[in-house]
């Protein structure tokens, strides 16, 4: 695009009568939309004039005329049967950025749904991407966000950007390689999430060539020259298929299929197979006129091959995520090579190539959407409660690509429901797709009948149930085995819920002691100068100051010494009036999000602890007689007074320093007297070793000083061990 026009008024003239001075690429737009009602083709052609009259002088970099491309767009979704809104904001949506047409002009001429289209598109021009790792996320966020609000947008995307992959020749070589990488990576997948499969197969072609064009090059070679050497064969598997379907009176037509350049290549690179084991497949497909046939079909087609065992889906019972319904078999076929054959009905056939957009139904003004349609706004509609739950963009779109590069599988419910979840999900990513608060209460699963815990993966066909208990919460170790975004959503805002609930008592209990160590408390503080205070640090409450200094974003003496001087006494005459030193806080040591253990000296409950007030950490839990506390005391007011409480419950991290005599079986003796404790063994590792003895360093989990204690007295008594100690002393 060279550059935007800098004056331009909106054309009023009523639409041209005469056809014969359209240019060819319009009259074959023409062509294309005779399947809506004429007086929407004469508005088509007007959005024609308009645009054209917008875009002039402007030229794309192969040297046409601009407006030849948003025709163009608007041709490949006249394929698709769009309906004339789409058209019409296909053909005008590069308009509002490029031209000088307002959108007031735009929605007084052709509507307010053509300029809310138009303005969603050229929001998304805007974007771009350099890969999906580094995807701009908000971009990326906004993109799925007007996907939601109306899924023409997306469709007159993928359009626009399939009609610039077939014209990328004319972009410089930077630029081919960048739009290649995020096609790949970025629009063919929402392609497939939507079930638009022949876009996403051209996208990812087109990509494919432009990205890597000399295995581009040698994979269509290669293909081309074993469909020449198999011609024969597979017309004679298509002829006896075709033959022995007719004879049962089922209608159908069988096509063969032909494996693309980009699916053979990804597929050797993830599955590490040969080209020639991946062409070693004749495929074909099988197209009927119901979902009975279907299965009468495939009951023809088995007792023509033997079928491969294993190797049968049903995704006509159970469809895809993005709507996609078919039966797929493998055969042995009689040329020794496996024949793979998806049978589906016509209508299934259009869904499969077209997705979202077969058929065209939005909302319910031209009646029921398809499944496609159907399970696409299920998706976008969870997308939005997700990001609505979901401030940070970056931890969004990490969430949408769990569901934009799924291998799904396919789960029942009690109630005979069908879920379906990315490869690899857990029992509670299941409990999270049935709703957030069985997630949130789930203690255990039962997997057809079998009591397992949470945390098992779950493979297709499984029954599921969720047992529940109303005490139970969500625990921070769920994040590190659930696999899909609803789940993670869910179990990080309830975590984020509870950390802000104990950095605010915690903060509570440090200004506290703070200000008691100046002779007076918060409640002493007049409410007028607190409030003058919090506004003053652009705090809208106290729970945000008091969360502020318990991750240890600011001082609790600072804070106290700023409240007290607002209330008219300095600092220092308040800490004279100090009646008595102020108590050390407390800790239990499940201050979520608050309290962290420093890994230098490992504290246990019952030893003597000091606080370090770290930035955005919080609290920094170090022993008194670890060699960095000397250096921590020299900004002393960054130093907490804390000590354990008298009720200390879980497990905490210790280093056991051991030396051994170097024999056969030593470690396993060892291991055995750390477990006869009732200790847990996190890692071990061989510091010194040689001919004689050995020294290992075990990290152990204990409940506190005594049980280490006690870990020590039966690892010593082991016959093998010449010392233990706890690590560092």
């Amino acid at each position: 695009m060279n550059g935007r026009r800098e004056s331009m008024t909106a054309v009023t003239h009523p639409a041209s009568e005469d056809t014969s001075v359209l240019p060819p690429y319009v009259l074959a737009l023409k062509e294309r939309i005779a399947y809506l009602p004429e007086q929407h083709v004469a508005r088509v052609l007007r959005a024609y004039e308009v645009g054209a009259v917008a875009h002039e002088g402007q030229m794309r970099k192969s040297g046409e005329p601009y407006i030849t491309h948003p025709i163009a767009v608007a041709g490949i979704l006249a394929e698709m049967g769009m309906d004339a809104e789409t058209i019409i904001a296909a053909i005008l949506h590069d308009t509002l950025e490029d031209t000088s047409l307002s959108r007031t002009a735009l929605a007084g001429e052709f509507g307010e749904t053509v300029a809310e289209l138009v303005d969603g598109v050229t929001k998304l021009d805007k974007m771009r991407f350099s890969s999906r790792q580094e995807a701009d996320a908000e971009s990326f966020r906004k993109m799925l966000l007007a996907m939601a609000r109306d899924l023409r947008v997306i469709l007159i995307k993928l359009a626009d950007r399939l009609h610039n992959m077939r014209t990328l020749g004319a972009k410089e070589s930077d630029s081919r390689r960048r739009i290649a990488r995020e096609t790949l990576e970025i629009y063919a997948p929402i392609a497939q999430r939507l079930g638009m499969n022949k876009i996403k197969a051209e996208l990812q072609d087109l990509g494919f060539r432009a990205l890597y064009p000399d295995r581009y090059r040698v994979i269509s070679e290669r293909i081309r020259a074993v469909l020449g050497n198999r011609r024969e064969a597979m017309g004679r598997i298509e002829g006896a298929l075709s033959a022995r379907l007719i004879e049962e009176r089922i209608p159908v037509r069988v096509v063969g299929r032909i494996k693309s350049p980009w699916s053979i290549y990804s597929k050797m690179r993830s599955e590490h197979k040969s080209f020639a084991q991946l062409m070693d497949v004749y495929g074909f497909r099988v197209v009927t006129d119901s979902a009975m046939s279907c299965y009468m079909a495939l009951g023809v087609v088995h007792a023509l091959y033997k079928p491969v065992d294993r190797r049968f889906k049903d995704f006509i019972a159970i469809p895809k995520a993005n709507g996609y319904q078919s039966l797929h078999t493998v055969l042995l076929g009689p040329f020794g090579a496996p024949i793979e054959v998806q049978v589906r009905t016509e209508e299934m056939d259009s869904v499969a190539e077209r997705g979202v957009a077969a058929h065209w139904a939005y909302k319910t003004e031209s009646g029921p959407a398809n499944s496609a349609q159907a399970r696409a706004r299920e998706w976008l509609a969870s997308l939005a409660d997700s990001q609505a739950n979901t401030p940070e963009a970056a931890e969004f779109i990490e969430n949408v690509k769990i569901d934009l590069f799924p291998d799904e599988t396919y789960l029942f419910t009690p109630r005979g429901d069908i879920l379906s979840l990315p490869r690899n999900a857990t029992a509670l990513d299941f409990a999270y797709a049935v709703h957030t608060d069985v997630g949130d209460h789930a203690v255990a699963a039962r997997v057809d009948k079998k009591l397992l815990p949470l945390r098992t993966r779950l493979e297709s066909g499984q029954l599921v149930e969720i047992i529940t208990a109303p005490s139970a919460v969500p625990n921070p170790a769920w994040l590190e085995f659930v696999v899909t975004g609803k789940a993670r959503t869910a179990i990080r805002q309830y975590l984020k819920h509870l950390q802000h609930e104990d950095a605010v008592d915690f903060g509570h209990r440090m200004l506290d002691r703070a200000l008691d160590a100046l002779g007076t408390s918060l409640d002493a503080i007049q409410p007028e100068a607190l409030d003058k205070f919090l506004q003053k640090s652009k705090f809208k409450r106290l729970e945000e100051l008091l969360s502020d200094i318990a991750l240890g974003n600011r001082m609790p003496d600072q804070v106290a010494s700023q409240l007290v001087a607002s209330r008219g006494t300095s600092a220092r005459g308040a800490q004279a009036q100090a009646a008595h030193p102020s108590e050390k806080i407390r800790i239990t040591g499940a201050e979520r999000g608050v309290l962290s253990f420093a890994n230098c000296c490992h504290p246990l409950p019952g030893d003597d602890i000091i606080g370090y007030l770290s930035p955005g950490k919080g609290i920094v839990v170090h022993r008194t007689e670890c060699p960095n506390v000397a250096e921590l005391r020299k900004s002393p007011e960054r130093c907490v007074a804390i000590e354990w409480d008298r009720d200390v419950q879980g497990d905490y991290r210790a280093e056991l320093r051991i030396e051994v005599i170097n024999r056969p079986g030593v470690l396993a003796t060892v291991a055995a007297a750390i477990a006869a404790a009732d200790s847990n063994i996190e890692n071990v590792e061989y510091v010194e070793r040689d001919m004689a003895a050995a020294t290992l360093l075990f990290t152990i989990e204990v409940k506190n000083r005594k049980h280490l204690a006690e870990v020590i007295r039966r690892v010593r008594r082991t016959g093998v061990v010449s010392g233990a100690y706890r690590y560092p002393l």
